[in-house]
């Protein structure tokens, strides 16, 4: 049985009206699984990761001045969010969630969580929503294991994972690739080990192609033990912040590859669901869906 890894609060957070961010979509992804037959006792629940987990990876600086609340608003805006204790509860949580994932997929050989790919968040900032790096600690936690030296994450959401990219630049046994829109957020680009930008309006067809080819290259120049994978549907055609034209069918042709890939390497992959930024949150969460049906949690 895959485990499946969610907590109420991915989608209690206070936000402005209009906010770009679309909170209600993780509670919504448990409520879909539910109506497809998936029993409430599957969903298993993270603890807050603690500060000093934290600072393990991240400047002791940032994680004691945003937890508190004394983060510099300039700081905060390139964030995206308003501070409150219940962002950081909520981020604690989601980092934590990934992480458990991670350690889940070790297990079971697949995880999913119903949040994650934090992918902007830097050793010392964060931006574009994102305050951790819950990859790359999820990345490091799989390392632990004795079995795992090695871990890809695969980055397919339609912005360039660059924080990710930064936070593994001197880990020589976490390889990163990155398929995004070039001309889309981050507007300055990291270095992951392969970056593919594509440009706007591009379709099923050639997305599929350009996967299936950087897949092989990073299977060429990599052997690993583990994935991670940010399986992001804001490629879609619908997404309000996309610019790709990619439909659900080409979403999910996207993730049966990565779990084909996983399946046929014989090693464990944890998959998180990234960015989806439609308003409609009811055809987003249909979108999200594609991801647990390439990894047979439903039909």
């Amino acid at each position: 049985m895959i485990p499946l890894v969610f907590h109420p609060i991915y989608s209690q957070l206070d936000l402005p009206e209009r906010h770009r961010f679309p909170i209600e979509k993780y509670v919504g992804i448990r409520d879909a699984l539910i109506a497809r037959g998936i029993e409430t006792s599957r969903f298993i629940t993270p603890e807050p990761i603690s500060d000093s987990e934290l600072v393990r990876y991240y400047s002791s600086d940032y994680v004691g001045a945003l937890t508190t609340g004394t983060l510099d608003p300039k700081a905060m805006r390139r964030i995206g969010f308003p501070w409150s204790q219940q962002l950081i509860e909520r981020t604690r949580t989601a980092v934590a969630g990934t992480r458990l994932t991670a350690q889940l997929a070790l297990e079971a050989g697949k995880a999913l969580n119903l949040t994650g790919g934090y992918h902007h968040a830097f050793s010392d900032f964060g931006s574009g929503f994102c305050l951790f790096n819950d990859l790359y600690i999820a990345a490091k936690t799989m390392q632990q294991d004795k079995n795992i030296d090695n871990v890809l994450i695969v980055d397919l959401d339609v912005h360039q994972g660059d924080g990710t990219a930064k936070l593994a630049e001197n880990d020589s046994d976490i390889f990163t690739l990155s398929i995004h829109g070039e001309k889309n957020f981050p507007y300055r680009k990291q270095q992951s080990d392969i970056d593919i930008g594509l440009a706007k309006g591009t379709g099923d067809d050639e997305y599929l192609t350009v996967l299936e080819q950087a897949l092989t290259i990073a299977l060429r120049q990599f052997q690993p033990d583990a994935i991670i994978y940010d399986a992001g549907v804001d490629v879609h055609i619908n997404d309000d912040l996309g610019h790709l034209h990619i439909t659900t069918a080409g979403v999910y042709q996207r993730d049966c590859l990565v779990f084909d890939m996983a399946e046929r390497l014989g090693v464990p992959i944890a998959a998180v669901i990234g960015g989806g930024y439609q308003r409609d949150i009811d055809a987003l969460v249909d979108v999200h869906l594609q991801l647990y049906r390439a990894a047979g949690v439903i039909a």
